[in-house]
């Protein structure tokens, strides 16, 4: 696995999901492959793992990464909220252990064809699947400055949104965005970086990743994932989950916060009706961080936080 495929939190992902033997393991972002690795290693002899990811090169990329595990693993192009669904008709059920590592991966941003990277002189197209949706692109021409504004501050939480949107509606306008490489020059003439932020992050780093959430509609699909995940695990199963965005993060921490209650009505009632029955226990208070040693080996890893809860058994009527 070379430099560009580090993947994050492995040994902590290894720990709290406590694969072994014969376990039937998930990994939902498969991308290069660096989990899966490791994952398939510490279910050896037997265990399996069923791959997804909804870009097909991710898929390709892990086949050949992954090959010397031969049927042990096995390898779909699909959409993570399909995850139920998909576990099933490659006979994964019930799975003893999901894995989601959110967000973009390393080979995407370095394929200067994707339009992910700010020096790539392709047009911005950012979607993970790229016979779906609309490109980051199509996205800009179709969004009116107001709309590209919010955009840039519910997704990218850029605080000069308005300003960069303004920057861009105008640009489009002169013929000027060509290139992603473009879309990060008139993002950075727009909001020159001073004083502490000067060095620290590209400027265009959350505008990218705003337009990339929007094409890609990941804050849509991550609460059927993990719905998915929740039924296809058996009791005693684990959920991982690794976030780079706040959003993300808040919608995975409610999940297993409402997933961990007896009842779910708010206000609280003195009797609950509704039913709902606790499906989820949270492995660890908080979130996972990465280690400074890890961090100033791999930079991808700086923002990311992890949660991880095991599924409870049924209560006993």
């Amino acid at each position: 696995m070379g430099e560009g495929h580090l993947p994050v939190l492995v040994e902590e992902v290894l720990a709290l999901l406590d694969v072994g033997s014969g376990s039937s393991i998930a990994d939902c972002t498969v991308g290069g492959g660096g989990h899966a690795e490791r994952l398939l290693e510490a279910s050896s002899p037997d265990g399996r793992l069923l791959g997804i990811d909804a870009d097909r090169a991710a898929i390709a990329e892990a086949q050949r990464a992954l090959a010397r595990f031969g049927a042990r693993v096995v390898l779909r192009q699909a959409n993570f909220s399909d995850l139920y669904d998909v576990a099933g008709d490659a006979g994964f059920l019930p799975l003893d252990a999901v894995l989601f590592d959110l967000g973009l991966s390393s080979y995407q941003l370095a394929d200067p064809q994707r339009g992910f990277s700010f020096a790539a002189d392709a047009p911005p197209d950012m979607r993970f699947d790229e016979e779906r949706g609309i490109s980051a692109l199509e996205l800009i021409d179709r969004s009116s400055e107001r709309e590209l504004a919010g955009i840039l501050a519910a997704f990218g939480e850029e605080r000069r949104a308005r300003r960069i949107a303004k920057a861009i509606v105008a640009a489009r306008a002169q013929g000027r965005l060509m290139s992603a490489a473009d879309l990060a020059r008139v993002v950075a003439d727009a909001v020159p970086a001073r004083g502490a932020d000067a060095g620290r992050i590209n400027a265009a780093t959350r505008t990218f990743q705003a337009l990339r959430i929007a094409v890609n509609r990941e804050l849509e699909v991550l609460p059927p994932a993990l719905s998915g995940a929740l039924a296809a695990l058996r009791p005693g199963g684990r959920l991982a989950v690794i976030s780079y965005h706040s959003g993300e993060d808040r919608i995975v921490k409610r999940f297993i916060a409402r997933e961990s209650r007896d009842c779910v009505e708010e206000p609280l009632p003195p009797v609950c009706t509704c039913g709902h029955r606790a499906q989820l226990r949270s492995l660890r208070r908080g979130i996972v961080t990465p280690t400074a040693a890890e961090i100033s080996r791999n930079r991808r890893s700086r923002s990311a936080r992890m949660r991880v809860a095991v599924k409870l058994a049924p209560a006993s009527a």
